[in-house]
């Protein structure tokens, strides 16, 4: 009996033991996670009771190379519904219906949904936000971000380009420079109980935005709405589809004006009211939005015609196959094989040299020079000036040059190609080309962006842009400036000439494809002073009714263009350029 009891006593004892062991040991652990492991197990309790809620940056504003703002930000609002919070649902449902203007059912499906946070409609002006958030509505959050606003609407829209719904950049130098202007987004965390209601006691923790840098580009916002009046003049009067302009400085690349109308409204974007939107398909919508938006200086080609003349010119002169005293006789044809290449004057320009087939624009004489060539030295030309590359415009959708390969060209190819046909190239590669020919050789690059700023206006970084050398030697460059400034003083482009400046130039007028359809383009590429260019524009007339050469009525768009800018700019003229040399010798 003795020994039963002292058994039991044991067993009871080895049975306190080992619970008084499972409750050390789990003391320990609770221990050791309080007190060791307390911030972690705090932190992960505390995300179990946050909500995240995403504040916008504001993103960096566009200004011309004089500071004028030409995108913007405006102050609107986000209004979201927070299910677990909600506890007045049908006057939610009604009120937002009414102030936002959306349809009850489709409010109804969003303030029902179970989810953590629902978004009910983004980009809300404020002053509609601010009168929701009077409502006190419990469950309803009013979130302020930031919508892009273009000050000047339509102004250089194909240039700026637009933004989407999350305000990231969707064409032109909105897309180009997205990673400097886009910011880094903020957020906004709040505690919530079990039940998913915010803790008003607890306070939100706030992960400030970091707002976008702002960009500097080269335009100038009086020269691109000059520029744009002049083209919807020309597109009027000429009842053309279309009219492109570029102004550019030959010497460093930087462009002041890029012009392409039609434009579109930057506030609008995706709002296309063209003839044929009634009935239209999502997809045929896409098609002309997407035809709306089209930068034809950089993302469409065409046949230069005569002004691709001017490449010729600079490959004979560099060959040394054609110099400015060669005698030419231009019948009003040229036969290249089997084929009667016209000229445009039918009766032909009798005896001339190349001084005069330039001023000209003779067919026959520059046929004359791309046979000298030859065709393996001419597409050696085309390579060293450029011409089979990009120009790396900082503008998204650049368009390559259409050339036949070489063992494609033959000598009826070469005859066309060197008075400008059979091929297509961007308008912006013409003038880049051109000015290399002009600028004492110098390939620059085409561009906009010049740097990055803080608000404050501090530089944060600043944009450079490669220069090839060597394109044309310093003799033809001055050869080049010297004959087409002859076409503007004395041949074609007569129509160019402003008073009191030296304007070099040339003019065009090509058919568009397919040939015998009737439409042309004409056009002019001018520059200013001529000896010293600092300026050079190009003018693109598609489709004009009536008249349609380019000398007629592509070149007084540039002449009154340069009549207003080049004062405007400060570039001298004749008289400022001789008083200045007198005083020099005074």
């Amino acid at each position: 009996m003795e020994k039963n009891k002292t058994f039991h006593r044991k067993k009871i004892l080895v049975s306190f033991l080992f619970f008084f062991l499972c409750f050390l040991g789990l003391g320990v652990r609770l221990s050791v996670l309080m007190i060791g492991h307390s911030e972690y197990y705090g932190q992960k309790a505390k995300e179990l009771h946050e909500r995240e809620r995403s504040i916008k940056a504001a993103r960096g504003r566009i200004l011309d190379r004089k500071g004028v703002v030409l995108a913007d930000n405006k102050t609107v609002c986000t209004i979201s519904v927070i299910h677990s919070q909600i506890e007045e649902k049908e006057k939610i449902i009604e009120i937002l219906s009414k102030e936002l203007g959306l349809d009850a059912d489709f409010v109804r499906k969003r303030v029902e949904k179970v989810s953590a946070i629902e978004r009910i409609q983004s980009n809300v002006e404020k002053s509609v936000g601010d009168r929701i958030r009077e409502y006190d509505l419990a469950g309803v959050k009013v979130d302020e971000d930031f919508k892009r606003y273009y000050p000047y609407g339509e102004l250089a829209s194909k240039v700026l380009g637009f933004t989407g719904g999350d305000n990231q950049g969707i064409i032109g130098l909105e897309v180009t420079y997205d990673s400097v202007l886009e910011g880094e987004a903020g957020t906004i965390l709040t505690v919530t109980d079990a039940r998913g209601i915010e803790v008003d006691s607890a306070g939100e923790d706030r992960i400030e935005p970091v707002d976008g840098k702002d960009l500097v580009i080269s335009m100038d916002m009086n020269i691109q709405k000059y520029a744009t009046q002049l083209a919807y003049q020309a597109m009027e009067t000429k009842q053309a589809d279309s009219v492109s302009i570029i102004v550019m400085n030959p010497q460093n690349g930087e462009i002041l004006a890029m012009v392409n109308v039609p434009e579109f409204d930057l506030n609008a974007p995706f709002d296309y009211d063209g003839e044929d939107a009634v009935g239209m398909t999502q997809k045929q919508k896409q098609d002309a939005l997407n035809r709306m938006w089209r930068n034809g200086c950089i993302n469409d080609t065409y046949e230069p015609g005569s002004t691709f003349k001017t490449v010729t010119a600079a490959a004979g002169l560099e060959a040394g196959v054609v110099h400015t005293s060669d005698s030419f006789h231009c019948p009003g044809y040229i036969i290249v094989e089997d084929r009667k290449i016209r000229c445009h004057k039918v009766g032909g320009h009798g005896s001339e040299d190349f001084i005069q087939g330039t001023m000209n624009s003779c067919n026959p004489v520059f046929v004359t020079v791309g046979m000298r060539l030859g065709s393996d030295q001419y597409y050696e030309y085309f390579k060293k000036f450029g011409l089979l590359n990009k120009t790396g415009i900082d503008l998204p959708g650049e368009a390559a040059t259409i050339m036949h390969q070489k063992e494609n060209i033959g000598m009826v190819e070469l005859a066309t190609i060197s008075f400008g046909q059979s091929f297509q190239i961007t308008p912006i590669q013409l003038m880049t080309t051109v000015s290399s020919f002009v600028n004492g050789g110098r390939r620059v690059t085409p561009h906009f962006a010049i740097r990055a700023t803080e608000q404050s206006g501090r530089t944060v970084k600043e944009f450079s842009y490669p220069v090839q050398e060597g394109i044309v030697s310093g003799e033809t460059s001055e050869t080049m400036k010297m004959l087409l400034e002859q076409v503007v003083e004395n041949g074609g482009g007569k129509n160019a000439v402003v008073e009191g400046y030296r304007i070099g130039g040339k003019t065009a007028t090509s058919q568009t494809l397919p040939r015998g359809s009737g439409k042309y383009i004409s056009s002019f590429l001018g520059f200013a002073p001529a000896d010293d260019p600092q300026i050079m524009a190009v003018a693109i007339i598609n489709n004009p009714q009536g008249t349609y050469y380019g000398g007629q009525i592509a070149a007084p768009v540039i002449r009154q263009l340069f009549e207003n800018i080049l004062p405007y700019l400060d570039i001298r003229g004749m008289e400022e350029d001789s008083e200045q040399h007198s005083g020099g010798q005074t």
